[in-house]
């Protein structure tokens, strides 16, 4: 208790620049670590031809980076409650400086991966948990509600900030400076730590939980693997055998894709009753059960996993509409989505000024209703004859409700806890938003592939303009072409008739169209959940101790 006193005094006492640099380091950490979650969805056709790979091979690359965090992140707020928190943190913006480099330096995907989904998200997982932790600690009352805002706010621009830098730096000179940057933003963040003040949980025994990462880790990579895998396995049956060194196989005759997500389940499963009786006999475990008897903690934290799985379906499907259908390259498909971003920088701070006349709960149901309506103007902007200008609208809307959803999801959800569980709680947040990220990378992105690959097919089939002998042989180029049909449509071979590749293209460009209306439409559907999950949330006003509303707050919705 001396020591909290101590450490309040200390803190009241700062001003200016020193009162707020911890909270513009924490930031800008946390800024970084987003902007790498997006950064690549407007590099897509430029990697395509740099790296000789595929729209699925990139997708992996995006969704492991986030399953990386989302697996991992626990595991660094644990070893934060440790070994210390301002240590993980400056211990991981070295892993991710180093990641950043071998991604830069990658001759193949296989490299990418390892250097971006393995090494720069290890480093993340260590980073993130701290940035939140850290900021319970270093501040309290108005400035903890602020600083959440602020960082809450960084995270959802970022995400959003980062297509356009992505798009710029690819354009003007390659997308592999989108990862050397991060070198010099590492380097000013180690500068800057020496402003953190350290925390930690100094009653805990050190005991790192082998088993339960092994099966937590194992269990969200296999569920994934399946989600992303079925547009090439199929959902259910089989479309081709899996194979696995050297051998192939279909086993009863079933796609992988479902097996894979049926034994991640599992493994999640035997790591909750794992956690449990690991716990029970006195071991501390990777994540404690109890922390979820926290109700305010439990839903805000699932909210936030909810609204990230909408989102990043978003970022994942438009870049390629605009790519593949309006032909721009990656710096103006980044402006592209600058609506958004523009209107994510808005909502966060705006969203302080409504907590004088709102509640927090009643501000997130704002920003997800916003998310709805989004949705629904995108969806019906996405045409052939559209342009950029056609989903100025819904971004804006939709960037908005992010805005407001980011600033004060992760405060509610972690001013619920002790400042003692801070780094573990801030571990289970962070995982659970990078699981709802990759899950909504993985779904939508499977979704969209398997859409426009059906809708070729049926587009070739139907097509009067084709010749019937020939529609067989540019169904099966279609399916050869697999999840890089989308951009097929401008290389057609030059020695075909142009009435056939007229007619071969405007199959691929209505395909792809009527992928990306599934992909915004589930899109819509996970906010619509995400609204109504939203409405377990505690309705009160001071979420530090827990007040309730007072009578002259407009009731919650």
């Amino acid at each position: 208790m001396k020591k909290i006193k101590a450490q309040l005094k200390t803190q009241a006492n700062r001003h200016g620049l020193r009162k707020w640099l911890p909270l513009i380091v924490l930031a800008s950490a946390m800024m970084i670590i987003i902007i790498d979650t997006t950064v690549l969805n407007v590099s897509i056709h430029n990697m395509l031809i740099d790296l000789d790979t595929t729209v699925q091979s990139i997708q992996w690359v995006i969704s492991a980076y986030a399953l990386t965090l989302a697996a991992l992140t626990i595991t660094g707020g644990r070893l934060g409650d440790l070994f210390g928190r301002k240590r993980m943190f400056m211990l991981g913006a070295i892993l991710f400086a180093i990641g950043s480099l071998i991604t830069s330096l990658a001759p193949t995907i296989a490299w990418v991966i390892f250097g971006n989904a393995i090494v720069e998200g290890v480093g993340a997982a260590l980073m993130m948990p701290a940035t939140a932790a850290l900021l319970v600690n270093e501040y309290h009352g108005k400035d903890r509600t602020l600083a959440f805002a602020v960082w809450g706010g960084v995270a959802a621009s970022a995400a959003a900030i980062g297509p356009i830098l992505g798009g710029w730096l690819t354009t003007s000179f390659s997308w592999r400076w989108a990862f050397r940057i991060n070198l010099v933003v590492v380097l000013l963040l180690l500068l800057g730590a020496r402003f953190l003040h350290e925390a930690r949980e100094r009653a805990e025994k050190i005991e790192l939980d082998g088993i339960g990462i092994l099966l937590s880790s194992v269990g969200l990579v296999s569920i994934v693997y399946g989600l992303i895998e079925s547009s090439t396995y199929g959902w259910w049956i089989a479309k081709t055998q899996f194979a696995l060194l050297g051998h192939s196989f279909t086993p009863w005759g079933l796609s992988i894709a479902p097996i894979a997500i049926t034994l991640g389940v599992i493994l999640l499963g035997i790591f909750a009753l794992f956690e449990h009786r690991h716990e029970q006999n006195g071991h501390t475990p990777l994540v404690s059960l109890g922390l979820f008897k926290n109700e305010q903690f439990t839903i805000g934290s699932l909210t936030t996993a909810l609204q990230a799985l909408g989102m990043a379906g978003l970022i994942f499907s438009t870049p390629i509409f605009y790519q593949s259908i309006l032909g721009l390259d990656a710096f103006h498909t980044g402006l592209g989505l600058l609506p958004m971003s523009l209107a994510v920088m808005f909502g966060a701070p705006f969203s302080i000024k409504l907590i004088k006349r709102f509640t927090p709960k009643q501000i997130i149901q704002m920003g997800f209703t916003l998310n709805i309506l989004g949705s629904i103007l995108l969806y019906r902007a996405f045409s052939i004859d559209a342009t950029v200008w056609s989903f100025a609208p819904g971004l804006v809307l939709f960037g908005v409700g992010m805005g407001f959803g980011f600033s004060q999801l992760s405060n509610m959800a972690l001013s619920a806890v002790s400042s003692e569980q801070s780094g573990e709680a801030s571990g289970v947040n962070n995982t659970l938003r990078q699981v709802g990220q990759s899950f909504g990378s993985a779904i939508i992105g499977a979704a969209l592939i398997a859409t426009i690959t059906s809708s070729v097919v049926h587009n070739v089939e139907a097509s009067p303009a084709l010749p019937t002998a020939a529609k067989p042989q540019i169904v099966q180029q279609v399916k050869d072409a697999g999840s890089n049909i989308e951009f097929a449509s401008s290389h057609t071979d030059s020695s075909v008739p142009l009435q056939i590749q007229s007619a071969v293209s405007n199959a691929i460009k209505q395909a792809t169209v009527d992928g990306n209306k599934t992909a915004m439409a589930l899109t819509g559907v996970f906010s619509v959940v995400t609204l109504l999950f939203s409405f377990l949330l505690p309705n009160i006003r001071n979420l530090e101790t827990g007040k309730a509303a007072v009578d002259k707050t407009p009731a919650a919705h």
